[in-house]
């Protein structure tokens, strides 16, 4: 249960990002991809700020979402140069 709820949070924060940052998402796989490494930068962001939201499935959307977006900004950068 634990592997499937954290691809559904993935699944919905990557999608989120990509509506967010001008794009209108990556197709199911790469939404999925976007969304798995923005939980972690996003939790990695979150902890080193020391900023906390919750378990819940609210917040661990939020904090990927967060991340999500910080990748793809990051992502936008590099592509420029």
């Amino acid at each position: 249960m634990s592997l499937l709820f954290f691809l559904v949070v993935g699944l919905v924060a990557g999608w989120l990002a990509g509506v967010l940052v001008k794009g209108g998402g990556f197709g199911l796989v790469g939404d999925l991809i976007v969304g798995v490494i923005g939980a972690f930068l996003g939790g990695f962001l979150f902890s080193t700020f020391g900023v906390s939201l919750g378990g819940g499935l609210i917040g661990s959307i939020v904090v990927a979402t967060v991340g999500a977006v910080v990748l793809l900004f990051i992502v936008r950068l590099v592509k420029r140069a």
